[in-house]
């Protein structure tokens, strides 16, 4: 599946910065979150610029793919920070089924 092979390549990315000890996912009711643990010297530079960071991988990770990213902060506790993050592909058709829709990906104008 080609979203494991983005997440793969968004965790390589993000364990990459200097401030991040470890990163990992781990989903809970279906739902993904990703867990950050930061260098505890590194916390406050963390706490500004995180969320930046964590855009930056997911832009390296989602390059040429028709995939989208929503990250959402949850929790913190010490250095542990918590955020639901989800790539998805956005609910359009990407291919013609054959049955003449309405939408047929053939009829759109480019």
């Amino acid at each position: 599946m080609e979203l494991e092979q983005i997440w793969d390549v968004f965790l390589e990315e993000l364990d990459k910065n200097v401030l991040v000890l470890s990163c990992f996912r781990k989903h809970v009711a279906g739902i993904p979150f990703l867990y950050v643990d930061v260098d505890p010297k590194h916390i406050n530079d963390w706490e500004d610029k995180g969320m930046s960071f964590i855009e930056v991988c997911s832009k390296v990770a989602m390059h040429k793919k028709k995939v989208t990213v929503e990250t959402h902060f949850v929790r913190s506790k010490k250095s542990l920070f918590v955020y639901r993050h989800r790539f998805y592909v956005p609910q359009e058709k990407m291919f013609c089924c054959g049955n003449l829709c309405e939408d047929c990906i053939r009829l759109r104008v480019k």
